[in-house]
Formats: C-alpha cells, structure tokens, sequence
C-alpha cells in the first residue's frame, strides 16, 4: 500500500525541518535521521531560546520535543486520522546546554485500534549519555 505521508518523512533524512505541517516543529528546527515506520530519529541543536535560567535546556522543551517527535512518528503509518496526546509521562536524567546536539529517538511500543503507546529517548549527540525518556499515550480520533 502506498504511503504519501511516509513517502515525505523520507524526503527529509538529513534535512532540517522547515516545512511540516506543525509550526511548532518548524520553530524546534530538527534535523531528520532516521525514518522508519513506526520510528523516526531526531537531531536538535540548542539554541538559547530553548534554555532556563541556569542556561541548561528547559524541560518544558524537552517534553515538547517528545510530544512533537512522537506525534510525527504516528504519521509514518500514513493514517490520516488525528491522534492528540492523553497523557505525557517523562523522566529528566540529565542536562544539555546552549550548542549541545542532542537526538530523540522514537518507537511505537503498541498501536492498538483507538490507543497508541509510545516512547521518546532524548540522547546527547553520541548516545553515551541518556538526558530524558518519556511515554505517551494517544488516542486515535475521528478528525481527519
């Protein structure tokens, strides 16, 4: 079966994000690596905007990213159904500062008909030291 939405996300891989539908991830500015259905891998660059006063990334961005990069995940299935988050759970491990490279790894955990679990891995850029991790879970609507 042919999948358009798939088809674009693989467009992307090594381009940084400026044309998605969501505004919000054209403002985080990720790079696309990797694109799989049901996985896709994220590269950031932290910019000031994005950080706390102690200049280190502000948590509130790294739950944003989460949500965003998982919501994109669910896109490479090529449903076109909405599927707005329900609950965000996340663990904060370590920090990341203005400059650092970070990646955020997704992976579907289980796609049931109505209700989707999912996981998001925030890594600095060479995976040697885990910054956060969170679940999500979805809840697939009616709105196309």
């Amino acid at each position: 079966m042919k999948n358009d939405a798939f088809d674009f996300l693989k467009q992307h891989i090594g381009k940084e994000v400026s044309t998605s539908p969501s505004p919000f991830m054209n403002w985080l500015r990720p790079t696309m690596l990797v694109v799989e259905e049901g996985k896709l891998v994220f590269q950031y660059t932290i910019r000031n905007e994005m950080t706390n006063p102690y200049r280190t990334l502000h948590g509130g961005i790294i739950a944003a990213i989460i949500d965003d990069a998982i919501g994109a995940t669910l896109i490479s299935y090529g449903e076109p159904y909405f599927y707005p988050t329900i609950n965000n759970a996340i663990d904060y491990f370590a920090s990341a500062r203005e400059n650092d490279v970070i990646l955020a790894e997704t992976s579907i955990n289980k796609k049931g008909e109505r209700v989707v679990n999912a996981q998001c891995e925030i890594w600095n850029q060479d995976k040697t030291r885990l910054l956060a991790k969170g679940y999500t879970n979805l809840l697939r609507t009616d709105i196309k």
